[in-house]
């Protein structure tokens, strides 16, 4: 097995095995191969179409290099794999606060923004919350709070030997999709929007190899990385060793109509104003799908059994005021 033999596999649009694509990943994250050969690796993953033992042995990798945090609360983790191109307002991680808000542990695990305006950590940066914080932080954070948020630059140091790479190349990669599967904190609890219809199977199937114990996927029919509240979402449930196909029509939830560009998001700044506007209760078209998508939290946590309860308890949560105290609470 060598870089050649498996790159010109990639060329001919075959698939690697978990134990190929390990031995590639474990060579990119020891600065093994130069930038030009990591970029040749992720466009041929990318060209060709990850699948499910390509993206398992991705993150087999990244989390044996992982800083970690250890915790023996269940914990949730909310995030999207980003590259969807519809730059909308910071869903999961507003979401993920108000899920904390209502005493669910919450480790986020998050980025600087490499193919939108805003990731987490530029958002919460811009809402006073500490994005550095070590693994012992992260932990008090969580058991004192219900929130503590992972900056991957810092959990995955390894990682710097790809940032270049992955801004140089400003397109998603697998790297979008091996993310949401290495939380640090081995978050067994896990809704993941992806940006790909087609890559569900093969993303729900990775989830079932690293062991989570209870996640949900999704994609909209719309194109976006999280549960929408203007098409329908295809979903994937890992329940233990079960997967359960199902879609959530948002008319089934909706009283009101709202259109795309009232959850367009800008940048940072914008985004964290528009986060705050959420907790203080203004109705909106990013309170729905905030709302919507907390439900999903609640129901892979056990806490809810359906879905549109779980909605309206999000929902009537966040205008009673109980989300702004816990982001109070969360600040620096």
């Amino acid at each position: 097995m060598n870089y050649e033999e498996l790159i010109k596999k990639l060329a001919d649009k075959k698939n690697l095995t978990i134990g190929e694509t390990q031995f590639l990943f474990r060579k990119i994250m020891n600065s093994e191969y130069n930038d030009e050969q990591i970029g040749t690796i992720l466009l041929g993953l990318a060209d060709k179409g990850e699948v499910s033992d390509e993206i398992t042995g991705g993150a087999s990798i990244l989390r044996e290099k992982s800083l970690k945090v250890t915790l023996e609360e269940d914990v949730l983790d909310m995030c999207g794999t980003g590259g969807d191109g519809k730059h909308t307002l910071n869903i999961s991680t507003a979401a993920s606060i108000v899920l904390a808000s209502m005493n669910i542990n919450v480790a986020k695990h998050g980025n600087k923004a490499l193919t939108s305006k805003s990731g987490s950590a530029d958002v919460l940066e811009k809402l006073n919350i500490n994005i550095l914080k070590n693994p012992d932080q992260v932990k008090k954070s969580i058991q004192q709070h219900q929130f503590g948020f992972m900056f991957a630059p810092h959990y995955h140091s390894a990682m710097k030997n790809v940032a270049g790479v992955r801004k140089k190349l400003g397109r998603r990669t697998i790297f979008n999709l091996l993310g949401p599967l290495c939380n640090p904190a081995n978050a067994k609890f896990q809704c993941i929007g992806i940006y790909a219809k087609e890559l569900l199977s093969a993303y729900s199937e990775s989830i079932l190899k690293l062991g989570a114990k209870k996640a949900w996927v999704f994609h909209s029919h719309d194109g976006l990385d999280e549960i929408s509240i203007f098409a329908k979402t295809e979903v994937i449930e890992i329940n233990k060793k079960d997967l359960r196909k199902f879609t959530i029509e948002p008319r089934d939830f909706l009283e009101k109509n709202y259109e795309f560009k009232d959850i367009v998001g800008g940048d940072a700044e914008y985004n964290a104003s528009k986060i705050i506007e959420l907790f203080e209760g203004k109705e909106s078209a990013f309170l729905e799908i905030v709302s919507l998508n907390s439900a999903a939290g609640l129901m892979v946590m056990n806490q809810e059994t359906d879905l549109l309860s779980a909605y309206k308890k999000v929902k009537s949560h966040i205008l009673n005021g109980s989300v702004m105290k816990k982001y109070k609470e969360l600040k620096i």
